[in-house]
């Protein structure tokens, strides 16, 4: 008798979880309707083009640093002007300094001019800077000048910009 009291709740038991879990089937939702949003078109622009660029080495042993390498004329004169003497005197401290070192100062015109005119003016412009740079202190020895008349332009235009570009003494450093 025991025994089946016993049967009796087991059973009881087992048909309230398989009643249990009959009726824990997940009710289904219905899907709620998603909003549409429109957004403006966004045109994508092309994406610049990055170059490599490839810096020139620069030889911190080829002359004073920062300190320019050209003298500007004015048309037809081959006088150093007072904004350019800063370049000169800069130069001149570096050469006395470094009496191993010279440098080749290359005169240079514009295009207006005769040939032997303009290297005849060249080689003036030239000799100014060689000149001034001598009066400072540095040796003859470590000065070349030249004329290249206006055989190396820096600007091609026909232009008084130009022709001011071209007006000039380049100061170069030998290695």
């Amino acid at each position: 008798m025991r025994f089946t009291t016993v049967s009796k709740t087991l059973a009881m038991m087992i048909a309230s979880v398989a009643l249990l879990s009959a009726c824990s089937t997940p009710i289904k939702e219905e899907p709620k309707p998603v909003p549409v949003v429109e957004k403006p078109m966004v045109k994508e622009e092309p994406k610049p083009e990055v170059k490599t660029v490839k810096a020139d080495v620069v030889d911190t042993t080829n002359g004073p640093q920062g300190v320019k390498t050209e003298v500007f004329f004015d048309y037809d004169k081959y006088d150093i002007k007072d904004e350019y003497k800063p370049v000169i005197e800069g130069h001149a401290k570096f050469l006395v300094a470094n009496p191993n070192r010279s440098i080749l100062v290359q005169g240079n015109t514009d295009e207006r001019g005769g040939r032997e005119y303009n290297i005849a003016l060249g080689q003036k412009r030239a000799e100014a800077v060689r000149k001034a740079l001598a009066l400072l202190g540095v040796k003859e020895a470590q000065v070349e000048a030249v004329s290249l008349g206006k055989d190396k332009p820096r600007a091609t235009g026909s232009d008084e910009a130009s022709w001011a570009q071209n007006r000039r003494s380049d100061i170069i450093y030998k290695k």
